[in-house]
């Protein structure tokens, strides 16, 4: 039996609750993940779980050797990282969480660079805006914008984005431009669709505002709003890494430019501290110093 191939599945499938969750994650069938939590179990000479037509229940031994199969494994790739360390060599599956507009319009080059300069390894970006548990899906990192982090967050705070309203010239000359805050409600603003209320915040050298606005347009992707901007339906409030190029063509211009929102922090989360395999140190590294070199996002104020 491969030992640690079974460790490795029987922790995944405990993670994440099923056989057939397994066999998708490892390429394989439900039989085949079965048979070999069986041989794990025989090996043992203890039942591992409780198996009954709802699923599978870790036993009180097998919720004990999950938490110390765990433990080895992070050790043993621990240990793996070392010796790749010493050639500059790093191997293996990379699983990468994002939101799905910062994945496709900055992270999804950055990956192809990141794999190019290293053909060992393989990368599964996977892009949607909820806050996933790195855990429990198999997720070694996961970028996260703005919002409240859990109490239990691991990561590096990568960049602080500054966010601003933007309108397309076309619309402020078919519309006019807002010479102060309180002229907002009289204007079309396009939102995110999922975004409770519509009231935002502005900021002026130490003044907030609260401003109510009127959304004709919602939608919950940020490259669609970014679209419809430039298309002229409105006015929308944007960090800065998503409308930077179109504000250095012209296509999009600052509204109430003496005034912004809260910024955006951008985060890089993973499971633990301990125990990091190379693959995952390079790609932190590597994420950390191509976010420097990408316009929008304010390393100075990370």
């Amino acid at each position: 039996m491969d030992t640690l191939r079974a460790m490795r599945t029987f922790v995944r499938t405990v993670e994440l609750g099923s056989l057939s969750s397994a066999a998708r994650e490892y390429g394989t069938t439900q039989p085949t993940v079965s048979k070999l939590l069986a041989q794990l179990e025989r090996h043992l000479a203890v039942r591992l779980f409780e198996r009954s037509t709802r699923g599978l229940t870790p036993t009180e031994q097998g919720q004990r050797f999950y938490r110390d199969a765990k433990l080895v494994l992070e050790q043993f790739d621990a240990a793996v990282s070392g010796v790749q360390g010493m050639t500059g060599q790093a191997s293996g599956l990379l699983r990468i969480n994002a939101p799905v507009a910062l994945g496709q319009y900055r992270l999804n080059a950055m990956v192809q660079q990141f794999l190019a300069a290293h053909p060992g390894m393989e990368i599964e970006l996977i892009l949607n805006d909820r806050f996933v548990d790195l855990v429990e899906e198999g997720v070694d990192l996961a970028f996260r914008l703005g919002g409240s982090l859990p109490p239990d967050a691991i990561g590096r705070h990568l960049a602080t984005i500054p966010r601003m309203l933007v309108a397309a010239p076309a619309y402020l000359a078919r519309r006019g431009a807002p010479a102060q805050p309180a002229d907002l409600p009289a204007h079309d603003f396009v939102r995110f669709a999922w975004t409770p209320g519509a009231t935002i915040d502005l900021f002026s050298e130490g003044e907030q505002r609260q401003v109510e606005t009127a959304s004709r347009y919602r939608v919950n992707n940020a490259l669609a709003i970014r679209e419809a901007l430039a298309l002229g339906s409105g006015i929308g409030l944007c960090p800065e890494w998503l409308v930077r190029d179109l504000l250095d063509s012209g296509e999009l211009v600052r509204v109430l430019p003496g005034w912004s929102a809260r910024p955006q922090d951008l985060y890089l989360l993973y499971p633990s501290r301990q125990y990091q395999p190379l693959r995952t140190k390079l790609f932190i590294e590597f994420a950390t110093g191509q976010l420097a070199t990408l316009p929008g996002f304010d390393r100075a104020a990370a």
